[in-house]
């Protein structure tokens, strides 16, 4: 049976404690000191018992596989992800004696005091429980301190028990750490705060990963005027970030920390004013930093947006963490280029506020003002977004919304429109507008994710819905079309290059497409939707609005999504591309080839034709490197495989199945009268992989930095004929 202190009783026993813990400071009393039931640091887990499989054969050091816990201390943690949230069992501790009148431990993973939970036993029963914070709505695994009041036990014998039994939950598993015995609850430090003279170009900050973000505050002027998570270093960092004073250069300020534990404070006492950052003149030469594909220089990176051109510069904003390694804070940051390949970082474009965070959206040109922004020569580029309620302190209780910010300084600074939100709430998570103008109507079209609901029995139904605007600020509603999951994409090319003959795109976050037709109020798609992407390391791509007219390409950039371990930043852009429509014998398809540019990076040549390729004869031989542009083109002939083994992972045709497989991921793939084309662009995080001629694309993420400089290429079954193999090192996009 279990025991439960009632409200009122455990209020008082709190009471009579911190009256105690005043009286002995009063007479300086020292503390007895704490006593440590497990910190879980080893290997094993040493004399406790486990049953079932979720709790493996011990600790973990922070992961499973891409799975992190967070915020624990140390060098491991109890994790019962073993196996995934499905897996169950229990943990159990040796008998101890209550010595103290209070347990501290950290505790997170799933909320269910029955299914997920850490037990307190005395006597064969549960006197306490606990369970995490998270739940199907709060994706998190960050551990958090909590405490029990024990001093009515003091004296007894008990054990504890980590519990996962099955759940219905989503979070089925638990997190467990540095479980002690103490007089003292461990319990947060409201606020501490520093004062600061901005006379730098930074505050520097050090970042410990998967160490428990806390929120801090610039404030200026009495106004907050910076929000963001953090997870500071209690000891080396990993790596520093900074956050860039500039815009209030010469003024003080104060920066507060809220509800932190006494051993983090270290890690905010290092803050620093500075000029410079530690690690910066090894940016874009660190180990694993892609050198053909743009990456921000700190913190996490993930969505393209706002890609835009204006007079001479392609411009490249993407959802940014700038003060950590993970998802968080989402920030837009803005990257400038003049040919799509060197950038150049100008610092975070438009930050959080009291709406929200700064989630996807669009940048336009506005030729013919009409939102009124403009206010000198250049015309106002303006970024549309989502205002992404809740995901901030400041933004507590605030709902998904949709804002506007402009500049008339070519981009360099952006001006928040001061009625945001322009698009009010719909439903749920509502976002990442895509923006573009319909000249037939003479109006802004607006296309929106709307995020899916639940039917009663029924499947999750996703729409994207669609608005017109004379002014940006008012957006009409046009209608709804059931389709993709988020970052919403909306463009028209033409049909095997005839003008005549022209077709709009819509695409999902994933890659999925429908081709149909558009009127600036309703889509109607000719047929299902298809399929684009057939890597792994694809999503939310956008296409640059404003092209020149004689340009008159559909240039395509998406997010390279992997995971780039060890490094002060995290994730990439993929290679921009150009879009076409084509007629093949499964209808009209998009195709993709890289942008003409990289012919820039070219850095010599080496080429093989019409020649006989086998098993044992691999003319690639006398070629290392870490950057190549790979074209082949290649008859079969005999031979049932081809082999690229691109610096160690092969990417193997397979005449057969008709398949093309670069690791887990597969593509069919037909030969064109017995020939395969192939493209490889390598980089040392990727291969991004085009088949004939780009009707298939897959861009794979794959970690290179370690992997020998080799190339081969070889057959099976048989030989084949080389009618053109072309290898082009490259340089960095860097130098």
């Amino acid at each position: 049976m279990k025991h439960h202190v009632n409200l009122q009783k455990r209020l008082r026993i709190s009471l009579l404690l911190t009256v105690g813990w005043v009286l002995l400071g009063q007479h300086a009393v020292q503390a007895a000191p704490d006593i440590l039931i497990a910190d879980f640091d080893l290997d094993t887990y040493g004399d406790w018992t486990t049953e079932g499989t979720a709790f493996g054969d011990g600790p973990i050091p922070g992961f499973i596989g891409d799975d992190w816990a967070i915020g624990y201390r140390g060098q491991g943690v109890v994790s019962s992800y073993h196996g995934g949230d499905s897996s169950t069992g229990m943990l159990k501790s040796p008998p101890f004696k209550i010595e103290r009148s209070v347990i501290n431990f950290l505790i997170g993973g799933g909320n269910d005091r029955d299914a997920t939970c850490m037990q307190l036993l005395i006597d064969g029963s549960v006197v306490r429980t606990a369970t995490g914070a998270n739940s199907d709505g709060q994706p998190s695994r960050q551990l958090s301190w909590k405490w029990w009041d024990v001093a009515e036990f003091r004296g007894k014998q008990a054990t504890i028990h980590v519990v996962d039994r099955p759940t219905s939950s989503y979070w089925g598993s638990i997190n467990v750490d540095h479980i002690y015995q103490s007089d003292d609850p461990m319990l947060p430090i409201k606020s501490k705060t520093r004062e600061f003279l901005l006379e730098h170009r930074f505050l520097i900050l050090p970042v410990k990963n998967h160490t428990a973000n806390r929120w801090l505050n610039l404030v200026v002027d009495g106004k907050v005027v910076r929000n963001f998570g953090i997870g500071l270093a209690r000891d080396d960092p990993d790596f520093w970030v900074y956050l860039d004073v500039r815009p209030f250069q010469g003024q003080r300020a104060q920066l507060n920390i809220n509800n932190v534990y006494a051993d983090e404070l270290a890690g905010f006492k290092k803050i620093v004013s500075s000029d410079t950052f530690p690690g910066e003149a090894q940016v874009y030469k660190e180990k694993l930093r892609p050198q053909l594909h743009f990456s921000s220089r700190r913190g996490w990176t993930n969505d393209p947006n706002g890609m835009v051109y204006y007079d001479g510069e392609y411009h490249l904003f993407y959802q940014h963490n700038p003060f950590g390694w993970t998802h968080g804070n989402m920030t837009w940051g803005h990257a400038v280029s003049t040919d799509m390949l060197h950038w150049k970082e100008l610092g975070d474009a438009i930050h959080p506020d009291e709406l929200g965070t700064i989630y996807s959206g669009t940048a336009i040109v506005d030729k013919n003002n009409t939102t009124g922004f403009q206010t000198g020569s250049e015309k106002p580029i303006v970024c549309i977004y989502t205002s992404a309620g809740g995901t901030n302190p400041l933004s507590k209780g605030q709902p998904y919304t949709q804002s506007i910010a402009y500049s008339n300084d070519r981009g360099r600074a952006f001006i928040k429109y001061g009625d945001n939100p322009v698009q009010g709430h719909i439903r749920g998570r509502n976002r990442d507008p895509k923006v573009l103008w319909y000249e037939p109507l003479k109006k802004w079209v607006i296309v929106l994710y709307i995020d899916s609901v639940h039917n009663e029995g029924g499947p999750k139904n996703n729409k994207m819905a669609f608005f017109t605007s004379d002014d940006l600020k008012s957006w009409e509603f046009q209608s709804e079309l059931e389709s993709f999951v988020e970052c919403p994409e909306l463009f028209q090319l033409a049909v095997d290059d005839n003008k005549a003959n022209k077709k709009w795109v819509l695409c999902g976050a994933n890659g999925a497409y429908f081709i149909g037709e558009f009127d600036g109020h309703n889509f109607k798609p000719d047929g299902d939707a298809i399929e684009f992407n057939y890597g792994n390391c694809f999503y939310a791509s956008q296409t640059f609005n404003n092209m020149p007219a004689k340009d008159g390409r559909r240039v395509q950039i998406s997010w390279g999504r992997i995971s780039i371990p060890g490094m002060p930043f995290n994730q990439m852009m993929n290679f921009p591309v150009v879009l076409s429509l084509r007629t093949t014998v499964e209808g009209v398809r998009m195709f993709t080839e890289p942008v003409r540019e990289i012919e820039s990076l070219y850095d010599g040549s080496y080429g093989w034709y019409d020649q006989e390729l086998s098993e044992d004869n691999n003319p690639l031989v006398d070629i290392s490197g870490e950057l190549f542009d790979i074209q082949a083109d290649i008859d079969l002939n005999k031979a049932t495989q081809l082999v690229f083994t691109i610096r160690g992972t092969p990417v193997v045709y397979d005449r057969a199945k008709s398949e093309l497989r670069c690791q887990e991921n597969v593509a069919t793939v037909r030969l064109v009268n017995g020939r395969l084309r192939l493209r490889m662009l390598v980089d040392r995080t990727s291969i991004e992989i085009f088949a004939n001629d780009g009707a298939v694309y897959m861009p794979m993420g794959v970690l290179l930095g370690d992997r020998p400089r080799t190339l081969t290429v070889a057959t099976k079954g048989g030989p084949a004929k080389i009618k053109q193999l072309n290898v082009y090192p490259l340089k960095s996009i860097w130098h």
